[in-house]
C-alpha cells in the first residue's frame, strides 16, 4: 500500500552540498531535487515535504560551453524599451549566490509548493555558512 505523507509527519533535514569546479546545473538539479523531497522513499507531490538545502562555494560554480558568453539574465520593467540584460559573465562575477538561486527556482514548480521550497535554500559564495547550529550533513555528489 502507498503511504502519503501530511504537512505536519514531515522530518526536514539540512544537507550542504559544495559547487565548487562543478556545473552549475548539475548541482542546481540535486539542490532542486532536496528542495522539493523527489528523493525521499515517501515523497508525496501534493505535500512540501522536502529539505533545507545549503550551497557554498556559488563564486567556484562553472558553466560549460560558451555560456558564460552567450546566456544572458533578462528582465522587463513593463515599460516601453524597459528590458535589462546582463550577461552570465557579469552575473558570475558579481552576483554567483543569485544566479544559483535563478537555476534552481526554475527547477521547481510555479505554485505554492516551489514558493516555500525556494526559501529553504540558503545560497554562499565562499565556504563558510552561518547553519552550524543545525548540524547539516553533506550530501554525496558524483
Amino acid at each position: 500500500m502507498t503511504t502519503l505523507v501530511r504537512k505536519e509527519d514531515v522530518q526536514r533535514k539540512w544537507y550542504v552540498l559544495d559547487a565548487a569546479d562543478k556545473p552549475l546545473g548539475r548541482t542546481a538539479v540535486i539542490a532542486a531535487n532536496l528542495l522539493r523531497g523527489k528523493l525521499k522513499p515517501d515523497f508525496t507531490p501534493n505535500v512540501d515535504c522536502g529539505d533545507y538545502v545549503i550551497v557554498i562555494n556559488a563564486d567556484k560554480a562553472v558553466l560549460t560551453g560558451r555560456k558564460l558568453e552567450e546566456k544572458y539574465y533578462r528582465r522587463h520593467s513593463g515599460w516601453i524599451g524597459g528590458l535589462k540584460e546582463v550577461q552570465y559573465k557579469t552575473l558570475m562575477a558579481e552576483r554567483p549566490e543569485f544566479a544559483f538561486e535563478l537555476a534552481v527556482k526554475g527547477m521547481l514548480p510555479k505554485n505554492t509548493l516551489g514558493r516555500t521550497a525556494i526559501t529553504r535554500l540558503k545560497v554562499y559564495s565562499g565556504a563558510e555558512h552561518p547553519h552550524a547550529a543545525q548540524k547539516p550533513e553533506a550530501f554525496p555528489q558524483d
